[in-house]
């Protein structure tokens, strides 16, 4: 499990900031993954003009087709800025979002995952 993983993107529909933390947990299969792979590929998918909703979901997709996991969860937790400096202006908000992802086909053993999608989000904090 990776916690706390700074990034900043900025909001597609009102061209401002938002930031915050990621949180990752995955159940490895055959491999295991670097935790600077994953900041960068939370790096990557940030970069780009986002919504929150969608960079979560490009995490976990990133992590499920390069590290081939039995199943990962990501959990952004975001300040934006649109809710902040204008509109109803309340700083200090957080807007959660959060991804599972299960393997379709697995390698242990020849059997499905046993991990349920609730698991994840129980040691994300969730």
């Amino acid at each position: 499990m990776v916690r706390d993983i700074p990034f900043f993107s900025m909001c597609e529909h009102h061209l401002l900031p938002f930031f915050g933390h990621a949180h990752l947990v995955y159940v490895p299969d055959r491999h295991i993954a670097g935790i600077s792979k994953i900041a960068r590929a939370l790096d990557t998918a940030s970069r780009r003009l986002q919504v929150q909703e969608r960079l979560t979901a490009q995490l976990a997709d990133a992590v499920l087709s390069r590290v081939e996991p039995l199943a990962v969860a990501c959990r952004l937790e975001a300040e934006h800025m649109c809710m902040s400096m204008r509109g109803v202006h309340k700083p200090g908000h957080r807007v959660v979002t959060t991804a599972v992802r299960l393997a379709t086909n697995s390698s242990a053993n020849g059997s499905g995952s046993a991990v349920a999608p609730r698991d994840l989000l129980d040691m994300l904090g969730h």
